[in-house]
């Protein structure tokens, strides 16, 4: 009986902690915690939008997220099937030069879609507001906008074979 005491004690606990855990993590209008966050409101508040920008900016923006998670998520496969043919004894050169090839067709449309989406941004705004989105812009890009991406290693560092050459 004590033993199962126990145990109830340690099973109520550990409800009322998971319970917890997620009523602040999924918040209390059920949101996930993702109204208001996210670059293209970050970029609405620091340029101050008007009603009319931020009308236009909405209608403009509409499906440009999804594109660039389909993008990255097609990119993430491509990598995914790159990188299992680590495990293979043999592997085709002329495959992976093919899937770095569509990795890299990828990533240029990813960048040329949010290059133009941010030409889309400047357009509608002011002049005052323009000059700030460029200062935006160049902070980002110097900062954090290149997120998940290492700066190459110093020369002579982690010595490694190089590809293997075609006979």
């Amino acid at each position: 009986m004590k033993k199962n005491l126990v145990l109830y004690i340690l099973l109520v606990f550990l409800i009322a902690v998971n319970s917890f855990f997620l009523f602040n993590y999924i918040g209390k209008n059920g949101n996930n915690g993702q109204k208001g966050k996210g670059p293209g409101s970050f970029i609405v508040k620091e340029l101050g939008f008007n009603e009319a920008q931020l009308e236009q900016f909405r209608e403009k923006s509409q499906g440009h997220h999804e594109t660039m998670m389909n993008m990255s998520d097609d990119i993430r496969d491509l990598k995914d099937e790159l990188f299992d043919n680590l495990s293979k004894d043999s592997v085709n050169k002329s495959t992976i030069d093919s899937i770095t090839s569509l990795v890299g067709e990828k990533q240029k449309a990813k960048e040329v879609e949010a290059f133009y989406h941010f030409k889309m941004i400047r357009e509608i705004c002011s002049d005052q507001q323009k000059e700030k989105f460029k200062n935006i812009i160049k902070d980002g890009l110097h900062r954090g906008g290149l997120r998940g991406q290492m700066p190459p290693p110093p020369e002579g560092a982690g010595k490694h074979s190089p590809p293997p050459q075609e006979d």
